[in-house]
């Protein structure tokens, strides 16, 4: 009981100034009460996420993905933890695989995402930028300083987020029927918003009802594949495609921003 009332204590001490607390969260996971221990952690946790605190709230529920890896929530855990891990990425708050760059004379948004191997629609969500043409001289930007990477299970149909070598988010796909869609590994050559589709009959506009390409695609260095959106989001976690990656529209709009041109996509069976 001792434990839980510290846990309960812990969640109130969450204050405006956002406190990391990982040492408390480690402090009061030694309940003997399983149950009811998850259950505060996860409480812990909501109160962390309503208070902005994203870290903290990363922090829980990654420890009960470690402390309960057998329990029927861990998924619950790991979409709470994946979901702060977007949270943290499109926030301005400082974190160990990001800098603070200061603008200087010359800059533009696309010379500094090249620079540091990310977007600009990265950049610009992160410090709550609304155009990508003004970057005010001495504004000091916070930058993702780690390469992205994407991992494609085709077997499994699902796409995994990575940030050098740590999990970001997963995502459920659909891949190629009978196994049409390419193993190896492959790079980001282009990215278009609202793609038109290049069909042996001609090429069908975004606009056109029968374009089922979504409103994003990554195209990739294996010719005539990428990773898209989808007019039918049912189909997803399927084989069903003609080879290429397919994501909800939603989701793929997400991957649009975070992951640049030139990044690393692996495939596997």
């Amino acid at each position: 009981m001792a434990a839980i009332a510290a846990i309960i204590i812990v969640s109130k001490m969450i204050s405006a100034d956002k406190p990391q607390i990982p040492e408390k969260i480690a402090a009061v996971v030694k309940s003997e009460n399983t149950s009811r221990e998850e259950k505060e952690l996860f409480a812990l946790a909501a109160r962390c996420k309503k208070s902005g605190n994203a870290l903290s709230a990363r922090d829980a529920y990654k420890k009960i993905m470690e402390k309960f890896p057998n329990s029927d929530n861990v998924q619950t855990a790991q979409e709470g933890m994946e979901k702060a891990n977007i949270d943290i990425l499109f926030s301005s708050m400082p974190t160990p695989d990001s800098i603070m760059y200061e603008v200087v004379k010359g800059d533009t948004l696309a010379k500094i995402a090249k620079k540091f191997s990310t977007t600009q629609d990265l950049i610009l969500k992160a410090n709550y930028l609304k155009d990508s043409k003004i970057v005010p001289l001495g504004r000091k930007l916070k930058i993702h300083n780690e390469k992205v990477n994407i991992i494609v299970d085709r077997s499994q149909n699902i796409l995994t987020l990575k940030s050098d070598d740590k999990i970001v988010k997963t995502y459920r796909v659909s891949t190629g029927i009978n196994n049409s869609t390419p193993v190896g590994t492959f790079k980001v050559i282009n990215k278009v918003i609202n793609p038109p589709w290049y069909t042996a009959g001609g090429v069908i506009p975004p606009d056109s009802p029968k374009n089922i390409l979504g409103s994003r695609w990554l195209g990739l260095s294996a010719k005539g594949y990428g990773i898209h959106g989808t007019t039918e989001p049912q189909s997803i976690g399927r084989q069903v495609t003609s080879g290429c990656v397919r994501m909800k529209n939603s989701d793929v709009e997400e991957l649009y921003k975070i992951v640049p041109e030139g990044a690393e996509v692996v495939i596997v069976d």
